[in-house]
């Protein structure tokens, strides 16, 4: 097994799904990843830390895009914009093809453990953009419910990107989806 080989970690992750969609991600253990990928399983640990990694690495990443962005949107932007333009922002530059997201997707559907990972990671972005958002001046209910809107919004549009049949780009479902906050906010009682 070459310990140097080019693509190790793209070699890893496309080896780690395969074995997941054909074993089930609990009967998959790192040595038949690195087998398979033609890696030691020293080699997997200089790029995962466990074989969960595999399908969250990468989440401080988007993470830090949508906070980034987000902090520095212009100053007469206001809260919801910023955020749906920062999603929109990881849209276009973050996410891998749509094919790879499906077959993560199912792997993680199949795993109850994994689907709470997926759950925690999604709220510690919600927390990270309400953080982001207070930092710009706005108050604390109005980030959180800002932050948490905008994580819910992007879940839809995740969804209908993995089950479009057209396989529309997932840009394009994110700005539906945030449209559609419009639609459900406008019904809601007006402040006193």
């Amino acid at each position: 097994m070459g310990r140097w080989e080019p693509n190790a970690q793209a070699r890893l992750r496309q080896a780690a799904m395969e074995l997941y969609a054909e074993r089930g991600f609990d009967r998959t253990t790192v040595a038949e990843i690195a087998e398979r990928a033609g890696l030691t399983e020293r080699t997997f640990f200089r790029h995962f830390a466990d074989k969960r990694e595999v399908l969250f690495a990468g989440s401080s990443q988007l993470q830090e895009l949508l906070v980034t962005s987000t902090a520095s949107a212009a100053p007469e932007v206001g809260p919801g914009v910023a955020v749906a333009a920062a999603f929109e922002k990881a849209a276009a530059e973050y996410f891998p093809p749509v094919e790879y997201s499906r077959q993560r997707q199912r792997v993680i559907d199949a795993n109850p453990a994994l689907q709470e990972r997926e759950l925690a990671k999604l709220d510690r972005v919600a927390a990270a953009l309400a953080g982001a958002l207070r930092a710009r001046g706005v108050d604390g209910p109005t980030a959180a419910l800002t932050g948490e809107s905008g994580v819910a919004a992007f879940k839809v549009a995740f969804v209908r990107w993995i089950t479009d049949p057209a396989d529309r780009p997932l840009l394009g479902h994110v700005r539906t989806a945030f449209a559609g906050l419009g639609d459900v906010w406008a019904f809601a009682p007006t402040r006193n």
